[in-house]
């Protein structure tokens, strides 16, 4: 059988969808190649978030077109993903050699596609169109044999698409409206997967406290997200609880309850904020105010003192002031994030920001993007050096991405610790002593 190579761009959404597809792909026989050019396939699984990431899977499939096919002239190219979904047939017309173009809800189709070209029953294939059901449609982890890698960690979408029409993102457009699983088809997964040696689970959606709003509803004062959270947790043998990415504005005060009864839940919020300017909030269409997002965190870290909260800002927006940075400075100062995703505003086609008027000049943007990272930085690693001294739960990962002959683990805060230590510590929740601190990283021992 033909062997598959992957290439993931963008969020843990499209890091998933990724891993689905290669699954998928396994169970129907395709061999998974270490490289590129040993691939019968290459997908690139595309993400349309940032002009910069669509340029990167563009310029790489040109590239790939004549490297691939100078090695391997039967090679199938393809585009997965929301690229694929925004742009469609466009990217056929722009790179004709490419076989294959798959939207964001034909992921499970991969298999049969890939088959059909390879037995010349199709030249090429561009399928952007909506289908129900293909949120529950592809949902295997590993492969039948069951969690060879050793893996301790996974990712579970829960739902699809998203109904906020924030005005600066494309996902409403290339991942369509929300629509989510079952609570039991969820919970059924997870149990596969802690069966299989997982002890922490990341529950998944582009605004993932939305989840099953219209499908579910609230029972008994909880709402379906939360329901879905207690659901998870009475697993046997998961040991952590996270979730990503929520909306501020999708925080009831039972979601903010949950952290402090449900003791697998760990204490982590990433809440992406965007701007500290509610003019810029307005236009961005976000749905809440600075205030607003304090009291949240005031609320989430009252419940739970250990709270790690990390947050998205966006940087150059249409028509953003110098008052209105500021804001965003002194909001930074103000909350003091545990970690800071900052981004440089970047046009999306056919969203309302990319019509407005003021904007901005990339120099600027440049400018006060590195101005707040300057300020994100020192909060972040001012906020490590206080973990010093102490000793932290952590769950150990796997060895470390940077130094192999040491172990890695995350705190529950979400705090990465390198220690040292034996291969037989993976997969276990263990204590460890914190004695140096880098920008990013803690480093400890047993």
């Amino acid at each position: 059988m033909p062997s598959v190579f992957i290439k993931t761009y963008g969020c843990q959404m499209n890091e998933r969808d990724s891993e689905a597809v290669a699954a998928q792909l396994m169970a129907k026989g395709y061999g998974v190649a270490s490289d590129e050019k040993q691939a019968d396939v290459v997908l690139l699984n595309t993400c349309s978030v940032r002009d910069s990431a669509e340029q990167k899977a563009l310029n790489k499939m040109g590239s790939l077109v004549g490297q691939t096919r100078k090695h391997n002239p039967d090679a199938l190219l393809g585009f997965l993903g929301c690229m694929a979904q925004s742009r469609g047939q466009e990217l056929m017309d722009q790179l004709p050699d490419v076989d294959l173009v798959l939207g964001t809800q034909k992921f499970h189709r991969v298999g049969q596609y890939l088959d059909d070209l390879f037995a010349g029953r199709r030249e090429q294939v561009v399928d952007t169109e909506e289908e129900k059901g293909s949120e529950s449609a592809i949902r295997e982890h590993l492969p039948e044999e069951g969690n060879k890698s050793g893996v301790v960690t996974a990712f579970v979408s829960i739902m699809q698409g998203c109904n906020q029409f924030c005005t600066f993102c494309i996902v409403p457009y290339t991942r369509g409206r929300e629509r989510c699983r079952s609570i039991e088809d969820i919970v059924a997964e997870c149990r596969g997967l802690v069966e299989g040696g997982v002890k922490e689970i990341t529950l998944l959606g582009q605004i993932v406290n939305s989840y099953g709003k219209r499908e579910i509803g609230p029972k008994d004062g909880q709402s379906a997200f939360v329901q879905l959270i207690e659901s998870v947790h009475q697993i046997d043998g998961l040991e952590r609880i996270r979730f990503t990415s929520p909306h501020p504005k999708g925080y009831g005060n039972d979601l903010v309850e949950a952290y402090a009864r449900l003791p697998k839940l760990v204490e982590n919020a990433h809440l992406p904020v965007q701007s500290g300017s509610d003019r810029m909030l307005k236009l961005m269409h976000r749905g809440y105010t600075r205030q607003r997002f304090i009291r949240l965190v005031g609320q989430l870290r009252a419940a739970c003192p250990e709270m790690g909260v990390g947050t998205d800002i966006i940087v150059g927006f249409p028509g953003e002031t110098e008052e209105d940075f500021e804001e965003t400075l002194s909001l930074c100062r103000e909350v003091e994030f545990d970690n800071a995703f900052l981004f440089k505003y970047s046009q999306r086609r056919d969203t309302p920001a990319a019509r407005m008027p003021d904007q901005l000049d990339d120099l600027l943007i440049e400018e006060r993007h590195s101005r707040l990272m300057e300020l994100a930085d020192g909060v972040r690693a001012r906020k490590l050096q206080g973990y010093v001294g102490r000793k932290m739960e952590i769950l150990v990962e796997g060895f470390s991405r940077r130094n192999a002959d040491r172990l890695e683990g995350r705190t529950r805060c979400n705090k990465i610790v390198v220690f040292e230590g034996s291969e037989r510590f993976i997969g276990q929740v263990m204590e460890v002593q914190i004695e140096s601190a880098t920008k990013t990283t803690l480093y400890g021992q047993l």
